[in-house]
């Protein structure tokens, strides 16, 4: 079983734990099976994500798999909105996160591989080529393509992962995330992009314009947070997409193919 990189476990435990993730983050908490992986984050009160995570649930509570720059913070964060429940929330170093046949499925895609939570010390070595399987099944990863407070779930496609829950009660951030779904037209969207010049920080252009920046890339493949109304222009205008001065290709996927002709029926302002 091979450790997944850059990855550390918080461990909540005690009788308020779901509710204290209820009233906190963005994923569905009710009805959750005991052995299931649900995505999710923590948002600042402005709606971006401070830190997206993998919550495991447990008959004893929940394991949250985070990246390991990000989890102090969220544990800080989680201890403060803890007020008086009664939730013990702590770094447990001697787990990690690994790739096992046996692990459950990853609920953010069908095309990455099952994971499970196990000792530290009956694992392999970290496992090798992560980067360039996550960014083949089109998934962003805090570390990699954003960092705490600079993204709103939708940039990252949460919501197209059953990563955020707007009908269940408040969570932090809730009015501004549910405002943008409510809009209608997603403005930024992360999405795959290939071609033979990418690397991240690149601009992505059509014609002349930047429509959007590769956040990373591996194999001739990558991802890139795109202004999908820029995009939709650029479309009816038949501008070639580049990269780097090198010829590059958008992935249409039926959600994005869906959210441009949106854009087109409704230009959105610049």
């Amino acid at each position: 079983m091979h450790r997944l990189p850059h990855r550390a476990i918080l461990r909540l435990t005690g009788p308020d734990t779901l509710a204290l993730l209820e009233r906190t983050v963005t994923h569905t908490v009710g009805g959750w099976p005991e052995g299931q992986m649900r995505y999710g984050a923590l948002l600042t009160p402005q709606g971006k994500v401070i830190a997206d995570y993998l919550a495991l649930h447990l008959g004893s509570g929940v394991l949250i798999d985070v990246h390991e720059d990000a989890a102090d913070d969220l544990l800080k964060r989680l201890k403060m909105f803890r007020l008086r429940a009664a939730v013990e929330i702590v770094r447990d170093e001697t787990l990690v996160p690994v790739i096992s046949l046996e692990g459950v499925p990853d609920p953010r895609s069908p095309k990455l591989p099952r994971r499970m939570i196990r000792p530290a010390a009956e694992t392999d070595d970290v496992l090798p080529g992560w980067d360039a399987l996550a960014i083949a099944a089109g998934i962003p990863e805090w570390g990699r393509d954003y960092g705490a407070a600079e993204v709103f779930p939708t940039d990252i496609n949460m919501d197209l992962m059953n990563g955020v829950d707007y009908r269940k009660g408040c969570f932090v951030g809730q009015e501004v995330a549910s405002r943008m779904k409510r809009k209608g037209l997603i403005r930024k969207r992360t999405v795959r992009v290939r071609g033979g010049a990418l690397e991240a920080g690149a601009e992505v252009r059509a014609g002349a314009g930047v429509i959007g920046t590769v956040t990373s890339a591996a194999g001739g493949e990558g991802l890139a947070l795109i202004r999908t109304d820029r995009f939709a222009k650029s479309i009816m205008a038949k501008e070639a997409v580049t990269v780097n001065a090198a010829p590059a290709e958008i992935e249409g996927a039926p959600w994005l193919i869906a959210e441009v002709k949106a854009h087109l029926e409704t230009p959105a302002d610049d």
